[in-house]
């Protein structure tokens, strides 16, 4: 069974919300087979990462940059995963308050030097979260999801 692992920093009612969205599209009904896996990024393990098929990733921007967790994450996950996760899809879902740009070039970066996938566009929302920004979160969640039992 395909293994989604949902790595996120959500210490805001924002960025929890979307997270909440993000969980309710990887979860869907209509999608069969695949596990969601959802863990902090600070407790996040590298064996973890390594066993999962797909990710989906969620931070807020911290002073133009991604968390602090989360850049934790990565440091520690880079070189084990590093050719063991090539080609593997992840999404992304930053809040900010003034600025997301940072925080997803950032992400974007590392990703794209663990030879990830992007499965999507990140998801961005600036201030309170609207309808329109949940709904774009559950559609993350669902497609990143569906990437994965479309492997099996």
């Amino acid at each position: 069974m395909p293994r989604l692992l949902v790595a996120h920093h959500t210490p805001s009612p924002a960025t929890q919300e979307m997270l909440e969205a993000v969980l309710n599209g990887a979860r869907h009904d209509a999608i069969e087979g695949v596990e969601v896996i959802v863990r902090p990024a600070l407790t996040c393990s590298e064996v973890e990462v390594l066993e999962a098929d797909g990710y989906l990733l969620g931070t807020p921007a911290n002073i133009g940059y991604m968390s602090g967790a989360l850049k934790h994450l990565f440091d520690r996950i880079y070189y084990p995963c590093l050719d063991a996760t090539e080609g593997r899809p992840y999404g992304l879902f930053v809040h900010g308050n003034q600025d997301t740009g940072g925080a997803v070039k950032a992400v974007e970066q590392i990703a794209g030097a663990l030879k990830w996938r992007a499965a999507a566009a990140p998801v961005t929302v600036m201030g309170a979260p609207e309808r329109a920004d949940l709904d774009a979160c559950t559609e993350l969640g669902g497609t990143v999801a569906a990437i994965l039992a479309e492997d099996l």
